[in-house]
């Protein structure tokens, strides 16, 4: 019982950390698509950016997700060689979204702003958690 208190503690305490990234998001990062998607974008042309300073915060916050949603696949499964398949994965595929991104941001960007709008998303947001705790859940249950 004790044991499960704590998994679930360390679940929760996880979770909260997920929970206060996106919280503190302004205060945190450089991200000047924060309130430019949260206003009407396609009547308003991209705004400035500076990309290096915008490569490095998006590569921080996904970097920080990535780590607290492993931390998160630790906790509930306990199982290392999972744990480093989905570092793989995660790094792969922060590598392929950072680089799509600025690509299409570079070379598209007024014309693909939704691209721009869902690559961005999941870039800044801990979407692959979503997958792959189903995923390796039932990964373990045919095994």
């Amino acid at each position: 019982m004790l044991k499960n208190k704590k998994k679930i503690a360390f679940i929760f305490i996880i979770v909260m950390l997920l929970i206060a990234v996106r919280t503190f998001e302004v205060n945190l990062f450089y991200d000047p698509f924060l309130s430019y998607f949260k206003s009407e974008f396609f009547k308003f042309p991209l705004p400035t950016t500076n990309p290096i300073k915008l490569f490095l915060s998006l590569g921080f916050r996904f970097y920080i997700n990535s780590m607290l949603s492993l931390a998160l696949l630790y906790v509930i499964f306990k199982d290392t060689k999972m744990i480093r398949f989905a570092g793989f994965l995660y790094v792969v595929l922060g590598s392929v979204l950072l680089i799509s991104f600025f690509f299409v941001l570079h070379f598209f960007g007024e014309e693909n702003k939704m691209i721009l709008f869902y690559i961005r998303r999941f870039i800044i947001q801990p979407i692959f958690i979503m997958l792959f705790i189903p995923a390796f859940y039932y990964q373990k249950k045919v095994k």
